[in-house]
Parts: C-alpha cells; sequence; structure tokens
C-alpha cells in the first residue's frame, strides 16, 4: 500500500527446510524499528489472491424454448510464483557494517542494516551463517550505493509453528516505511535461481489501475473457450498459456486482473472489506488513519476505501532479461473479460480494451461451454443462452491452490485444452485476443530509482535471497 510517501509492504513465504535455514533481505530506504513491524494472518493473503487470480466457469446452454437467462457460475482460480530464501552473517568494524536495529517480532528474529561497502555486507552476512549465494556483492552493490538499509529476517526455531504434516508454517511480515521513491527491489532473487523466477504483485490503489513504467506491458488472454478437460487440470493449462504470452512479448509484464477492489463478476470470494483492508496498511497511511483512531467515523473510512481498485501484475524474468527493479505508474482504465446476457444476445468481451467512462473491470478468465442436447420443439429456438446446470443449482467448485502455477509441470502442448474453432462459439484465436494494455498516462517522469511522490497504495510481492522456494504475496 502507498499513500503520499508511505509504503506499507506486505509479503509471505512458503518455506520447506529447516527453518533455522530461513532467512529474507530486503532493501529498504529507512532504519525500520519494531513499531513498523508487525506478522500477519496467512489467511489476508488467500483472500486477496482468490479475488485477482485467473478463473475458470463453466456455463451451460440454456433450453432453446424456454425464457429467461439463468447464471449458475463454476469458479476456479490459480496463482503462484517462486521465491528465493535469504541467508545471514558476521560482524566487524573493517567490514563498515552497522547493526541499525535489532528486534524480535513473532518468530522473526529481525535485524535492519546499513553498510558502506558490498562485500562487507557479504562478508558479514556470511559470517553470520547465512548461505548467502555467489553473486551477492554485486547484486548488493547498487542499493548500497543508494543509501538504502536491509531488512534481514531470520527464524527462532523454538516459536515455529508446524502443521499436520510437520511443515513449517511462517507468519506473513508487514512493515512500512516513509520515503520520496516507489519501486519493487527484486534483483536480490537473481542470484540463487537456476532459471526463470515467478513474480505477481497485487497493487491497491485509489480510482486508478498501475503498470510497469519501465518494461513492456500486456494485458493476458480473456474469455478464451476451453475443454471439458481443463477443469482438473487448469494450472497446467494457465502455465502453458502464461509461457505462449512471454514467449512472444519477452520481459513483459502481464496485466491479469483490474477491477474495483469493491465489486467482482464472477465472484469467488467476498470483497476485501475495511477490517481486512487495515490489516494490510490502510490503519497506517496518512490518508486512513485518524479514522481507525475515531471509530464513529469508520463508515467515512468504508465509503473511501470502496474506491480502491485492485491490480494484479504477472512477471517472469531472469537474470538475462531484468536490467532493472520494477517501478510502477498509473495507467488508463480497462475492461475486459465478461459477458452480459441480454434479449439481442450475448456480448463476449474477449480483449482488454480502454474504457473512456474510467472503469477498471478487466479479468483473466476461461469458460467451459455445455451446448444443449435435448430436443428442441419451438418453431424459434433462441440459442447460446448460457447459465446454470440443467435442473438448476451450482456445480461443485473446484479451485487450484494458491501457489501451484510455480511449481506445476510446464511441458502440457496448449492446444490440448482449445476449444476446436469449428465447434467454438468464439473461436480463440490467442494472438489476436492478447491486446498490449493501453500507453500510460503522460506526465510522469521515472528515474532509474523510482517513482517520486507516486499516489496509490501497493500490495507486493518481494522476491528476497535464497534458494528457489514458492511464495505468495
Amino acid at each position: 500500500m502507498r499513500d503520499g510517501n508511505r509504503t506499507v509492504l506486505s509479503m509471505a513465504n512458503n518455506y520447506q527446510g529447516p527453518p533455522q535455514d530461513f532467512a529474507m533481505v530486503v532493501p529498504v530506504p529507512v532504519v525500520l524499528h519494531e513499531r513498523d513491524v508487525k506478522v500477519l494472518p496467512p489467511e489476508i493473503f488467500e483472500r486477496v489472491d482468490a479475488l485477482a487470480a485467473p478463473r475458470l466457469v463453466e456455463y451451460w446452454e440454456q433450453d432453446p424454448c424456454s425464457g429467461g437467462y439463468g447464471y449458475g457460475e463454476r469458479k476456479y482460480m490459480v496463482d503462484g510464483m517462486t521465491v528465493m530464501n535469504p541467508a545471514f552473517g558476521a560482524t566487524a568494524a573493517e567490514l563498515r557494517v552497522t547493526v541499525e536495529a535489532q528486534f524480535a517480532v513473532g518468530e522473526y528474529e529481525i535485524v535492519i542494516l546499513s553498510a558502506e561497502d558490498s562485500l562487507g555486507l557479504d562478508t558479514w552476512l556470511r559470517e553470520r551463517g547465512y548461505n548467502i549465494p555467489a553473486g551477492a556483492a554485486a547484486a548488493l552493490r547498487p542499493y548500497i550505493h543508494k543509501g538504502m538499509k536491509f531488512f534481514v529476517a531470520k527464524v527462532d526455531v523454538k516459536k515455529v509453528k508446524r502443521d499436520a504434516a510437520g511443515r513449517v508454517t511462517l507468519s506473513p511480515l508487514r512493515f512500512h516505511y516513509d520515503s520520496p521513491t516507489f519501486s519493487l527491489p527484486v534483483r536480490l532473487g537473481l542470484l540463487n535461481s537456476s532459471g526463470a523466477q515467478e513474480l505477481i504483485i497485487h497493487i491497491l490503489s485509489r480510482t486508478v489501475r498501475y503498470q510497469v513504467a519501465n518494461y513492456k506491458n500486456v494485458a493476458a488472454p480473456t474469455n478464451v473457450d476451453v475443454t471439458d478437460a481443463t477443469r482438473d487440470d487448469f494450472a497446467r493449462f494457465y502455465a502453458a498459456l502464461f509461457d505462449r504470452v512471454v514467449r512472444e512479448d519477452p520481459g513483459a509484464v502481464v496485466t491479469e486482473y483490474a477491477w474495483d477492489a469493491s465489486t467482482c463478476d464472477p465472484c469467488p470470494v467476498e470483497p476485501l472489506d475495511v477490517g481486512e483492508l487495515a490489516t494490510l496498511g490502510l490503519d497506517v497511511l496518512p490518508s486512513y488513519r485518524r479514522w481507525f483512531a475515531r471509530p464513529h467515523e469508520a463508515s467515512e473510512a468504508e465509503a473511501v476505501a470502496a474506491q480502491l481498485v485492485l491490480t494484479r501484475l504477472h512477471a517472469r524474468y531472469s537474470a538475462a532479461s531484468l536490467g532493472e527493479d520494477l517501478v510502477f505508474q498509473a495507467a488508463t482504465p480497462i475492461v475486459g473479460g465478461r459477458e452480459t446476457f441480454a434479449d439481442d444476445g450475448v456480448t463476449i468481451e474477449r480483449g482488454a480494451r480502454p474504457d473512456p467512462s474510467g472503469s477498471n473491470n478487466f479479468q483473466t478468465r476461461f469458460v467451459i461451454r455445455h451446448r444443449w442436447t435435448g430436443a428442441i420443439t419451438c418453431p424459434e429456438p433462441r440459442r447460446g443462452r448460457w447459465g446454470g446446470p440443467p435442473g438448476g443449482g451450482a456445480p461443485p467448485a473446484t479451485q487450484a491452490s494458491a501457489g501451484e502455477l510455480a511449481v506445476t509441470e510446464r511441458d502440457a502442448p496448449l492446444e490440448r485444452y482449445l476449444v476446436d474453432a469449428a465447434r467454438s462459439t468464439h473461436a480463440p484465436l490467442l494472438r489476436k485476443d492478447r491486446v498490449p494494455a493501453p500507453e500510460p498516462i503522460r506526465g510522469c517522469r521515472v528515474s532509474d530509482s523510482g517513482l517520486a511522490g507516486l499516489a496509490g497504495f501497493a500490495l507486493v510481492g518481494l522476491v528476497a535471497l535464497g534458494r528457489r522456494r514458492t511464495r505468495r504475496a
């Protein structure tokens, strides 16, 4: 989240391995204190993932001889990203490393460091026992030259929680700071990478969506008809489709969702309420903080929160394709991925297009359609009316778990899932449907260190140092 000069950064890690091996290193512009850091319930990340992830819906053609439009929907979501988990290390005056602050929050032991030399910081971390990968000094150097501090967190093994299978569950972390620049440091995450990394970013902002300012932007294909078999293999299908998109536009960042945060269609879960937005940082943003200190003004806070826009960006990058950290800027509103029913037929939005009215209603969705196979006894049948399954009710829900995209097999042929054009209600011409996101709003000047004074709020996912891990943010 971002408001004026304040940034609230929230991140969650799924970690596999001994908890004492886990660590996280994040560049931050100022020294953080204990009051600036807190742990969050993991459910809040699942809520955001579910709202914005690509989804699969299922429609049955209604009896051509009946009236009305039924509207039962089936939703599926897939989400995922990879993460590096970092490592820590030593202290010596000659290394020119300063411990600015130390404190514990939840199960984390946190150190805030500053350094004058990247080799000194690399050595400090290694001597403390952190498994810093080769090349760390070179990756740390640009942040040190900018005067950045380093938020370093490791786990107190006595405080960790384990699930029934014995796996470590780490609490999400939230911290906030004030800085006139707003960018996402992701280059450190490439140090231990053996290949491409997945990054998913959710941005909450007031009235506008966001896209990256320093890389190409495209919108994901949407409203593509897929086969019935896709229901049980949705993660592999979307991985194959996303791979196709980034092959055709190398280095592009893909917009998967941009919608008013108070609504959705279809709604896989209820939109975020003002209490959940406070958990993500609304309570410490200058424009909103006073409402949480005065309960009688809560209704006003809810009215303002309803103006938020949720944007989801998805990138795949490697050391060869990523030259600089991500910078965000406001972009023109877009719509796409909706399907409306009226007496004169069905309107299907199969790409992203600018919306002159100023609304953001774009979603990445895919459709399984069951054509009517029953008898047609009326003289003027009405075909192409889609709704719930015969006999009423809703189909049983099936969802791909958050994070599945990062670890799913990626070798499935995309054509296996696409409906043959001769039988489709609209041929899924992916290349034609994949409309580039509109040009950004002009008038913003972007430097290599970020976008100064960027208005809006961002819930973002960082990639930290370390071995490849699955992560949601």
